[in-house]
């Protein structure tokens, strides 16, 4: 039986995913699709959803078989295990969504070398039981999905005026001299949001005064 979901060492695995060791605030992985896909909202909740299930189920796989994987060749498995998932998603995309399947365009296969997920592969699942590696996969899938959708509805908003399609910047505004900012539809204003959610995710938890 794996242990209760709340118990204090999954709770850890969850915030640490979340918050405490969150990919892209703290280890600054997956900065490329950050600044890559987030200038639409709905772009960056299919990537997130995208990449949170490559982490989870590739987690779970490679955590059932890390007894059965030589050593020698265990980059080569997790490759393989992450290319099946990724392939998976990328077929449905194209199937039921396909013109956010063009706009993700080459990114929803870069998943398949994601550092993210590799990283997680590496460090976790092949160390831990199916239970803590779907958690520690889900939570760092979350993770970086918070991030993506924070800087997405950001960009959207400033750089088009619209969130998910829909205009919610007042026609008045234009009217009276509003105007969309450009910066926030290229990749340096994604950059700019980066640094700063950075920044602040690491003053509220005490990094600065720590280094």
């Amino acid at each position: 039986m794996p242990e209760a979901l709340l118990s204090k060492k999954n709770q850890k695995i969850v915030k640490d995913g979340l918050w405490d060791a969150n990919p892209i605030t703290f280890q600054i992985l997956g900065i490329c699709s950050a600044l890559a896909v987030t200038t639409q909202l709905k772009t960056a909740i299919v990537m997130s959803l995208g990449l949170t299930i490559v982490t989870s189920m590739s987690n779970v796989i490679i955590s059932l078989m890390r007894h059965f994987i030589p050593s020698s060749i265990r980059i080569i498995v997790q490759l393989t295990v992450v290319s099946a998932v990724v392939i998976s998603i990328d077929q449905v995309l194209r199937a039921y969504m396909f013109d956010v399947s063009k706009q993700l365009s080459v990114f929803v296969g870069l998943i398949i070398t994601n550092c993210i997920v590799m990283g997680r592969l590496e460090a976790f699942a092949m160390s831990n039981p199916p239970w803590k590696s779907f958690l520690d996969g889900l939570a760092n899938g979350l993770g970086y999905s918070a991030i993506l959708v924070m800087i997405g509805i950001i960009r959207e908003i400033f750089g088009a005026g619209t969130l998910l399609g829909f205009h919610v910047v007042p026609q008045w505004m234009y009217a009276h001299g509003y105007a969309n900012n450009g910066m926030m539809v290229l990749a340096p204003g994604a950059f700019f949001l980066l640094g700063i959610i950075v920044w602040i995710q690491r003053a509220i938890s005490g990094y600065a005064e720590s280094a």
